[in-house]
């Protein structure tokens, strides 16, 4: 087998690809809303390619009915979502009201967001409401800019609601659930292409994989690799953690005992620094405070 390199500049997702079609879109939002409109005429894709801020562009946006809809996909949970949609929406009225008069007596419309994120990760994730208050260093009761993330969590099992509305998100999710599995036993590579070549034999995106093979499989390559990167990453920050605290704990617990060798007044500074692993200016430093704390409590009681 060929083996396909990773681009690490390849930033585009299946899922993006997907439902980068007013067809597909509109399909989504009737799963999402309960409705059953029909005509894409109505529904204008403004996706940003590259968002001012942050050098970041968004998986998908419309405009539909008067309403700008942002939406994510995320398969790592990510509680910055609602300042980086902050980001993206900031600079979505920016270009829809690039020709207006700011200044202008004439109030201008603009269309009302709603921000989703689609999680399909692997650790387990509440459904809820997420903030940007929540980011405020300084927390009040009404706070004078809000923005509200729904989180939705696409993985098989969840949110059967939008699958039985929108045969495309639940045939996503298979192909994704079964890369996954895949992946757990033999190399990713071999995985994606499994899951490719059975999603065709039982019509899953059929159409759509015959039509973007290769380019599904740099996606996936990307998007996956990218993922256990994330996982490594937090791992590592993990263990990284409780050594710290390990270390912390043992040089606490040797400031302890050297406090009681100093308190009993039978061990040298030297020896008390060669039993406890501290080094010799701790032992001493520690000795001066103690000194010092003892003088204070005597004047105090004279």
């Amino acid at each position: 087998m060929t083996e396909l390199k990773v681009n690490r500049q390849y930033k585009d997702r299946v899922f993006r690809m997907i439902f980068n079609s007013r067809e597909k879109l509109l399909e989504l939002y009737n799963a999402m809303n309960g409705t059953d409109y029909e005509n894409v005429e109505e529904l204008e894709i403004v996706t940003l390619e590259n968002a001012v801020y942050l050098a970041m562009k968004n998986d998908l946006a419309y405009v539909f009915h008067d309403e700008l809809f942002l939406y994510e996909q995320q398969s790592s949970k990510n509680k910055n979502m609602p300042l980086r949609c902050l980001f993206y929406v900031s600079d979505s009225y920016s270009r829809m009201v690039r020709n207006e008069n700011l200044y202008g007596s004439r109030q201008i419309q603009i269309p009302a967001p709603t921000f989703v994120v689609f999680y399909n990760g692997k650790d387990p994730v509440e459904e809820r409401e997420v903030l940007l208050s929540e980011a405020y260093t300084r927390k009040t009761q009404k706070p004078n800019l809000e923005l509200r993330v729904k989180v939705r969590n696409i993985n098989l099992g969840n949110s059967e609601e939008i699958y039985k509305k929108s045969r495309t998100m639940h045939d996503y999710m298979i192909f994704v659930d079964k890369t996954r599995r895949y992946s757990e036993n033999r190399p990713l590579e071999a995985a994606i292409d499994q899951a490719v070549e059975e999603c065709i034999r039982e019509d899953v995106l059929r159409d759509f994989l015959l039509r973007n093979k290769a380019e599904v499989k740099k996606m996936c390559l990307y998007e996956y690799d990218e993922e256990r990167q994330r996982r490594w990453d937090r791992e590592e920050g993990r263990e990284e953690g409780r050594e710290e605290g390990r270390e912390e704990g043992r040089e606490e617990k040797g400031m302890d005992i050297a406090r009681m060798m100093l308190q009993k007044g039978c061990y040298s500074e030297e020896e008390i620094a060669e039993l406890t692993g501290l080094e010799l200016e701790e032992v001493i430093r520690l000795g001066e405070s103690m000194k010092q704390s003892t003088e204070a409590e005597e004047e105090g009681h004279s």
